[in-house]
């Protein structure tokens, strides 16, 4: 009769399922990371040394370099302008509302949007502006 002898376990380790599971995986967040677009409209906002940050923000009213306006992120006629604020400024407590100008932005229609901001009831306007050190950070 004979005996068998000890099997002899396998010690390798089969790696090609584990390496499978992590391209799937780097796939999956290179594919996501594409499609992850970041809220805002693109400004360039002019520069100041005194620039705080400024946490209450009711109503966002951002002017493009070309000229268009948005209300919260809603493209929206400057004729629209004063309706649609005093509807955000009835609704909230809070009456504060914050201007996001480009830089290269008409002065002139930066000003006409302060003037409806305050013909519409706002309690506070803000301009918003970034740090002269944080200039470099912004644009690139």
């Amino acid at each position: 009769m004979e005996f068998e002898g000890r099997k002899k376990i396998s010690t390798e380790l089969n790696i090609a399922p584990l390496i499978d599971v992590v391209f799937l995986l780097l796939l999956f967040f290179m594919l996501t990371a594409n499609f992850v677009i970041s809220p805002g409209i693109k400004l360039d906002l002019p520069s100041a040394s005194s620039s705080r940050p400024h946490q209450e923000e009711t109503a966002v009213v951002s002017v493009s370099r070309n000229g268009e306006i948005y209300l919260n992120e809603n493209k929206i006629p400057l004729s629209g302008l004063p309706g649609g604020l005093k509807k955000i400024l009835a609704q909230e407590g809070k009456k504060t509302v914050v201007i996001k100008a480009d830089e290269n932005v008409n002065f002139g229609l930066a000003v006409e949007v302060l003037d409806i901001a305050k013909q519409a009831s706002a309690e506070g306007v803000v301009i918003s502006t970034v740090k002269k050190e944080d200039v470099g950070k912004q644009r690139h």
